[in-house]
């Protein structure tokens, strides 16, 4: 598994849908995620795009000095974006990282932020211009002189001058639910992403990408966008999901849902038939929140429980065929080291924390009476009847 997490560039908070609790996000405290999750030992880190966020390439160029591994998924904007330049964007940034770049396509699903930003194509003509884009993007960096007319974008003698590190491009990440998107995804992409629905609902956007992959004689790895909350035990975790969402009125929820409303999203539509705005019934698979999509868009679930559990339903995701889950946790710095201390020693992870070579002054946490060291927790995962850890089986002392 790879797992990455996320910096908040258009806020965070200990609560939705208010601003108790919440916390400004600057560069100081951008930099305090990456480099937490650096050492963490996370993949990389998701950085979000919109009229809302901070610019992801701006973002991502000013944290990589300050990592040594992350690897940072950025947007380009087909339709906001030449390819040309996007492209040249793309080798540059994925130099002067030492090829630490990874491409998120993002057509966008707002009209009226899409709009504001110059861009009046509907659904149907933004995939077309997206396939046109990824047609260019992929030749041009893999060394091609492109000359290329479609219904959408021209391009006469568009060349690369300057390679990327990674050979013949960056990976290209993708996430889109409509027919059309799925197209494109199975033609371009490297790695299809989806939002965090059910399992039956995954493995259903799985095979379908798999199949049009197929007929391009291509294949596709799959990955998902999700948030969680683990706890302890699951009493804690849910506890925490309902504590996130205590100062949620009524009409917050509709306000954020009239606004989903507009999306012509397909991505969205579906996130929001998770829940249908009703906060009574939000948990819609085993450990599946959706509680979150009350007033946030995109990504509006979260797994929540127990670190046994959580894994449990992480390797049910992976059975079908994902392979990188992109998770955030609110608030996103301790949210971070919470899911790497409770949750990392439970999953077959590529990238292992460096904390584990014992690096730290003590990496056994802080002295007994500045003289003993402390007894070591040992996750077990002994599971239940049902799949969950039985309560007095989580843990066993070794010293």
């Amino acid at each position: 598994m790879n797992v990455f997490w996320f910096i908040p560039t258009h806020g965070d908070g200990r609560y939705l849908g208010t601003n108790r609790g919440a916390r400004a996000v600057d560069y100081s405290y951008m930099r305090q995620i990456a480099q937490a999750v650096d050492r963490l030992g996370y993949e990389g880190v998701l950085i979000p795009t919109g009229k809302s966020c901070e610019d992801p390439w701006i973002v991502a160029s000013s944290l990589a000095p300050v990592t040594e591994r992350l690897k940072f998924l950025v947007a380009v904007r087909p339709g906001l974006m030449s390819p040309t330049l996007a492209a040249r964007m793309t080798a540059t940034l994925d130099r002067i990282t030492g090829g630490r770049l990874l491409i998120n396509v993002v057509t966008g699903g707002d009209p009226l932020e899409l709009a504001g930003d110059g861009f009046f194509l509907d659904h149907g003509a933004r995939y077309a211009l997206t396939d046109e884009f990824l047609e260019i993007w992929r030749r041009e960096l893999a060394g091609e002189e492109v000359s290329y007319e479609g219904e959408h974008l021209a391009v006469r003698g568009g060349k690369l001058l300057y390679a990327p590190v990674q050979r013949p491009y960056p990976p290209l990440y993708f996430g889109g639910s409509s027919a059309v998107a799925q197209q494109v995804a199975a033609k371009h992409v490297d790695l299809y992403l989806t939002w965090g629905e059910t399992p039956a609902q995954v493995a259903d956007k799985i095979a379908a990408v798999r199949k049009l992959a197929a007929e391009q004689g291509r294949t596709v790895r799959f990955g998902i966008r999700l948030h969680v909350i683990v706890r302890e035990t699951e009493a804690e975790a849910w506890s925490a999901a309902d504590e996130l969402i205590r100062h949620l009125d009524d009409e917050t929820i509709a306000q954020a849902q009239r606004v989903f409303a507009r999306f012509d999203s397909e991505g969205q539509r579906r996130m929001t038939e998770l829940h249908r705005g009703d906060r009574s019934k939000l948990e819609i698979s085993p450990n599946l929140w959706a509680g979150i999509g009350l007033v946030r868009g995109g990504a509006g679930t979260a797994l929540v429980g127990d670190p046994q559990t959580v894994a449990e339903r992480m390797r049910e995701y992976a059975e079908l065929g994902i392979e990188t889950f992109i998770f955030s946790g609110y608030p996103h710095l301790e949210e971070a080291y919470r899911v790497a201390e409770l949750l990392f020693p439970l999953l077959p992870l590529d990238r292992k924390a460096e904390a584990a070579g014992g690096s730290f002054i003590s990496p056994f946490g802080e002295i007994v009476a500045n003289n003993e060291l402390p007894k070591q927790e040992i996750a077990v995962g002994r599971e239940g009847k049902e799949g969950r850890a039985d309560e007095g089986s989580i843990r066993q002392t070794a010293i």
